[in-house]
């Protein structure tokens, strides 16, 4: 049982009517116990060729609802900041946000073992850093300076970590690869599984349907899971897809659509994928409906295509971050205070990733070329002589 004395203290300003005017009234009451876990019902899962699917509901701990809550608000946080040094021209080229979109990436992470693999399409920020990279080297990768993840010389799309690949900006390509390690964990019989992400926009892609031909053929552990956020770039699903049930596109393969709004939901989706792959049933699909508060990147407004109020409304009815403080509250698995001294941490982090962003040196122009080749060829290959290079190759 968690046992923790939180005071709350009522402050009231007296009248004249209390005698004295100004005095102070505190009234003070104590919270001893905070509820250690609740259980849930969630949405239920539509399946396709399962006979059986996700559990309907969901345990969640007082210690892992503060866990979630802390890392999806940091992801929201980090974005709106994003969003404002990029309107300050801090952070330039491209930078596609994920705010809205942050139960999808926490979920995931909670139903698999971080010794699991991941592999996303370019809006990579939520998953890098629920992969283990800190605030700090992702705004200075964004900002492309010398502290970031990649040194400064991936910017926005091109973020890695141990056991996750990026961050890839060719729409769909990185499906194969997730296919590809995959068949790595399969051949080294490690029990690991695979996460390969794609978006709506990337879904009728020819390299994903030859990916899960190839996965279905030969069993490999690979979740291919569809970001479903309504609109790739500014074009609704109703008017790109023929069919708009992505969980489904894999056929012959088994499919699960999820509440991507809800991280309950979401894990236990991942957590059923997950033993599934692991049983040597080979790759399963799964689409994650969810909704992105910003535009497809930071030069589309997001409003031609969708409306102000329509982006309200999924926030004030299915905002993952304040659903999952409401569940804490009601239940009596947090305080609203101990929320509030969380959010309170989380902006300093911000802050401080953000000024290092800022203040950090550039790489120097004599390391732009490392990191291209995996050995170490002369320079006159790696790009600073060009005119050598052609020479030789004549």
């Amino acid at each position: 049982m968690w046992w923790c004395a939180v005071v709350v203290a009522v402050v009231v300003r007296c009248g004249s009517g209390c005698g004295g005017g100004g005095r102070m009234v505190v009234s003070t009451r104590f919270f001893t116990d905070f509820t250690p876990q609740a259980s849930f019902d969630i949405k239920k899962c539509e399946l396709h060729r399962l006979e059986a699917g996700p559990s309907e509901t969901a345990v969640l701990t007082r210690e892992q609802g503060l866990q979630y809550y802390r890392t999806m608000q940091t992801m929201r946080r980090m974005e709106l900041k994003a969003d404002q040094l990029y309107k300050q021209k801090i952070i330039r080229g491209f930078c596609h946000l994920y705010d809205g979109q942050e139960a999808c990436a926490m979920g995931i992470e909670a139903g698999i073992n971080q010794t699991d693999h991941l592999i996303t399409a370019y809006r990579a920020h939520g998953y890098t850093f629920t992969r283990g990279v800190s605030v700090r080297e992702i705004m200075a990768e964004l900002t492309g300076r010398r502290g970031g993840v990649a040194k400064g010389k991936g910017g926005s799309m091109h973020m890695y970590a141990k056991r996750f690949y990026g961050g890839n900006g060719i729409v769909g390509a990185q499906v194969p690869l997730g296919a590809g390690v995959a068949l790595a964990c399969q051949y080294q019989g490690n029990n690991q599984v695979c996460v390969a992400l794609y978006g709506d926009g990337a879904a009728n892609q020819g390299q994903i349907f030859e990916s899960f031909n190839m996965a279905a053929l030969w069993k490999l552990p690979c979740i291919f899971i569809c970001e479903n956020n309504k609109f790739g770039m500014g074009t609704s699903v109703e008017r790109s897809s023929a069919s708009t049930e992505y969980f489904k596109r894999g056929d012959y393969i088994p499919g699960i659509k999820v509440d991507g709004m809800d991280v309950l939901c979401v894990r236990e989706a991942i957590k059923f994928a997950a033993d599934h792959c692991r049983a040597g049933k080979g790759p399963i699909v799964m689409e994650l409906e969810t909704y992105r508060y910003h535009g497809h990147s930071m030069s589309d407004p997001g409003v031609s295509y969708r409306s102000r109020e329509e982006i309200q409304e999924v926030r004030s009815k299915s905002d993952p971050i304040t659903m999952l403080k409401e569940r804490m509250l009601s239940n009596n698995m947090a305080s609203v205070e101990e929320i509030k001294e969380i959010d309170v941490e989380i902006r300093k982090v911000i802050e401080d990733a953000a000024q290092f962003a800022i203040s950090d040196p550039e790489p120097p122009l004599d390391e732009l070329c490392n990191h291209i080749f995996a050995n170490d060829l002369p320079m006159e290959v790696r790009g600073t002589n060009p005119w050598v290079k052609l020479k030789s190759v004549s």
